[in-house]
């Protein structure tokens, strides 16, 4: 299993992942923004998706957890 961290402070804008998703490399799991900029969170590599951490509308801090792959 693989953990798929915040890599700064970001409000959780979409979350396009969920439980039991088959995810292929380049793949879009969350969408944060900050400063009024959106930043994709992608899939680096083939995924099933295990648990999503945050729902939209949350704030996460650099390296809070946003989901659980495998």
């Amino acid at each position: 299993m693989a953990e798929i961290r915040a890599e700064m402070v970001a409000n959780v804008f979409k979350v396009t992942a969920h439980p039991g998703d088959e995810l292929d490399d380049g793949d879009t799991l969350f969408v944060l923004e900050s400063m009024k900029m959106e930043i994709p969170v992608r899939a680096e590599d083939s995924y099933r998706v295990v648990s999503v951490e945050v729902g939209e509308g949350d704030v996460v801090q650099e390296g809070d957890l946003l989901a659980v792959v495998e």
